[in-house]
Order: structure tokens, then sequence, then C-alpha cells
């Protein structure tokens, strides 16, 4: 299948080996138990979720949908905003309240705020049994038979070797069409306002042949479409041990590309500094290869930027904007923005506004600043833009992006859409739903011929801010 020349893989399997070595090492639980797993936050948490799902399945487990049959709650965490750790703690109140009819329920946190909050969810707060980093699942039918035996558990440490490619993931909530496949781990950019890179470890990336493995099986069962995930996916790199011959990200999007010109390939997320013509060229050279790109922008202002620690300029990140127009002319492309950020001036705000005005975006994901404490921003800089302020500020970008949406949407009205279909709309079982090549939704009236996970071409008719509607045409 691996049509580039690759380095030998030989070195790949003896870790994969040295795995399952350590793996048959763990107690087996002989009586079979139940497991259900929440996530919150960003694709890499359901990723990992699958991950734990597989671990646990090798150890007897079998995973429910129903906390209230469960014998072991996980909730897979994600510590980039405030209202996430609020959410959490509430979740974990709901859940020991059901521990107290069922003695041997085991509680735990997984992720991000796991490695964060360790001492609080533990100690403190008692709302845990179990306490994993990213980093340590395979250790948790270790961990697991700790509890049993009436003790806390937690392993949070971090590794720079770990990422899991052995592992087949259980899929999770699955509609059989669409899976993620993760290529990478870790992060090495410091942005002043993110735990990432204390709570993932440092970057890895996971060699070509287990992600290209994963793909044809996942084509073999059926799934039309994969979204390669990492924290910065374009900075993807693979070598073998000894060997010069290197794999990027352009290599590797497109040899999953080649696994079948049915199954669609997405990708998360996009570092502006990262992204390279070469990326753009191999995803307009591969039609199955969606002309969509998440690219992270948090401000449009130089000085912040610096600030953030986000290591290029506004300048910088229309130059990407415009080689994407100029080889993918198609291409959507939606970003994030935070406002309010420490010292962000009203001038500095508007830079922002005028920054979405010019590439106006598809899509954007909007938030105020909130401190998260051990990074460079908490411990160098005060967050000394008001509440007010803040709310003010991101109110005027959601208004903003809101017209951008709909002047983006308005221009595929009498266009043709390829969708992939996912299944009935939420709102009525005479219309199905899919996804475009750039990714908008789009509802249209149900023909019997059609079912999900067919691609369809629509007539776009209509739209609204963030749904297209129309019909299929033959």
């Amino acid at each position: 299948m691996l049509e580039l020349e690759l380095p030998s893989k030989q070195h790949d399997e003896t870790r994969q080996g040295e795995a399952l070595i350590i793996k048959a090492k763990l107690p087996v639980d002989k009586v079979p138990r139940k497991l259900y797993i929440e996530s919150y936050g960003c694709a890499m948490n359901f990723s990992d979720s699958e991950i734990v799902a597989s671990i646990l399945a090798d150890e007897g487990f079998t995973t429910t949908a129903s906390y209230e049959e469960a014998d072991v709650i996980f909730i897979n965490t994600c510590a980039i905003r405030e209202n996430a750790e609020t959410r959490v703690r509430n979740r974990l109140k709901q859940f020991r309240a059901i521990k107290r009819e069922n003695k041997d329920l085991v509680i735990g946190v997984l992720g991000c705020m796991a490695e964060r909050l360790k001492a609080k969810f533990l100690e403190e707060e008692k709302l845990v049994d179990v306490v994993v980093g990213p980093d340590a699942y395979r250790d948790l039918p270790n961990l697991i038979a700790k509890v049993d035996d009436g003790q806390k558990a937690i392993n949070v440490l971090l590794s720079r070797e770990e990422t899991y490619a052995d592992l087949s993931p259980v899929r999770l909530n699955s509609n059989g069409i669409s899976a993620f496949i993760s290529i990478m781990r870790g992060c090495d950019n410091m942005c002043s306002f993110c735990v990432v890179p204390f709570t993932r470890g440092r970057e890895r990336s996971r060699d070509p042949f287990s992600i290209v493995k994963e793909a044809e099986d996942l084509r073999d069962a059926g799934y039309k479409e994969v979204t390669l995930l990492g924290q910065n996916v374009d900075s993807y790199k693979w070598s073998a041990e000894g060997s010069e011959d290197v794999v990027n990200f352009a290599n590797l999007i497109e040899i999953v590309a080649k696994v079948s010109p049915d199954m669609r390939v997405r990708f998360s997320t996009s570092h502006p500094k990262d992204i390279t013509d070469e990326v753009l060229e191999t995803i307009a050279k591969h039609e199955n290869i969606c002309n969509y790109i998440h690219l992270p922008v948090q401000s449009g202002n130089s000085r912040v930027l610096d600030i953030m620690n986000r290591t290029y300029t506004r300048e910088w990140y229309l130059n990407r904007i415009d080689a994407i127009r100029r080889i993918i002319p198609t291409c959507s492309i939606s970003t994030d923005i935070i406002t309010g950020f420490c010292s962000e001036t009203e001038e500095e705000h508007q830079e922002t506004l005028s920054l979405m005005q010019e590439v106006k975006f598809e899509f954007a994901y909007m938030y105020s600043y909130s401190e998260r404490p051990g990074t460079p921003a908490a411990k160098k800089f005060k967050d000394d833009v008001s509440e007010d302020v803040k709310q003010r500020r991101l109110t005027e970008i959601i208004a903003l992006q809101q017209e951008n949406s709909f002047y983006r949407a308005q221009k595929r009205v009498g266009k043709v859409e390829k969708v992939l279909i996912e299944g009935f709309s939420k709102k009525s079982k005479l219309d199905y739903c899919g996804r475009s090549d750039h990714n908008s939704m789009v509802i249209f009236p149900v023909m019997e011929q059609y079912k999900p996970g067919d691609y369809v071409n629509v007539l776009v008719e209509k739209t609204t801010t963030a749904v297209l509607i129309g019909k299929i045409v033959i």
C-alpha cells in the first residue's frame, strides 16, 4: 500500500512488542465489568477515550452508554477553559451520589485536567478514586486493581515515547461512517496561555505504518471519513532510528489519501507557523482530502501574538491565508480567537475585528481569556482586562463572525456540494444531514435509494448562518 519510500518499521515493531510484554504482566480481572466514559473538550479527548476502551477491553471490560449500570466511570477532561472544570466538578458530584448506593463503583478522571488537579480531586475534594494522565493509560488495569483493594490510585507521568501506536481503538458512540486517527501526541509550542505542553508533554509523532494500518482497517469496516488528529499536525515528523529519511505531514496525508479514493481525509489542528505550501499543494492534488483548514489565529494584533508566544505576526498569518486562497481557491477556513488577553488595548481588539473582516472565516471558536494556573501567562502577565470589557469585546467578535458565516454560506447557494450522509437531521426523519467537503452541515430531503455512508450531490437552495439547505440532484 505504501508507495512512498518509507524507512524500515523494525524499530516500531520492537516498541510494540515491549508494550505487549508489559501489558501481559498486568493482572486480569476475570469478572466482566462495564465501563462508562464521558469525554469533554477537544477531539483528542474523544480519541483518547477510544484508546482507554481498547486497553480495558483486553482486560475483560465492555463499554456501556449508561452510567447507572457501569462498574467503572471515567471522565476524560480538558483543562483549557475554566467552565470545563466547573462542569466536570458538578458531574463528579453527581457520580459520587451514585456511589453511595454502589460502594464498589470506581470513579476516575483522565486526561489533561487529571494531571493539573490531581491533588484536589483525590485528597481535597475527595471526588474520585483514580487519576490518570494522558500518557499513563496502559497502567489503568493496575490502578483499578489498587482501587479494588481499597487504595486511591494515581499515575500522571508524562512520556517522550508513548503514542499508543500498537492499539486498535474501540470506536465509541460511532456512526460507522467517520472516525478519528491520532497521529501525534503532545506539543512543543509554548503558547503562553496554554496548559497543553504541561499536561500532554513533549511532541512525538506516531509511525506512519500504524496510521495507514488503522486507516485501512477503517476502510475495510466501511468507514468513509477519517480525521487525522494532533495538537499541531503540520509539525508531524517521523523517521526510523538511524535513518535520514523523514516522513512529514504532507507525505503522511498523501499516503492516507491513497488508502481509498472513496474515504475522505480531514485533519486538525494546523499551526500558522508550520503550515507549508507543500501541505496545501498535497490537499489540492487529492480530491478526497477535504478543502477545509482550521487555522487558529487567536489575535489580529502582532504585539498580542508576541506575548501569547504564537511565533508569528499578523502579516505572517495573512500570508498563509493568501497561500491557501491561491493554492486551494475553494478552501473553507475556520479559526480560534481569544479576546481580552493580558494588556490587550481597544485598538488591538479592533485589529482582531479587522482581520476577521478581511479573512471572513467560515466558522470560529471564540472565547474571552481565562487564566490557567501554571501557564507562562499566569506567571508573567497580569490578567488586567476587566470581565465587562472581555464580554463586550467577545460579543462584538461573535456578532461579526455570525455576519461572516452567513456571508460565506450564501456564497454556496446555487452550487452543488458533495455531501457524505451521516444520518437523519435532528429535527425530522424526513431529512438527511451530512457534511460537505468544506465542512458545512447540509440538510436535504431523504431519498430512499440513498442511506447514511453514501455520497450524494446536493444543490444548495438556501442557508442559515450554520446550515446549508438543499436537495439531492442526480
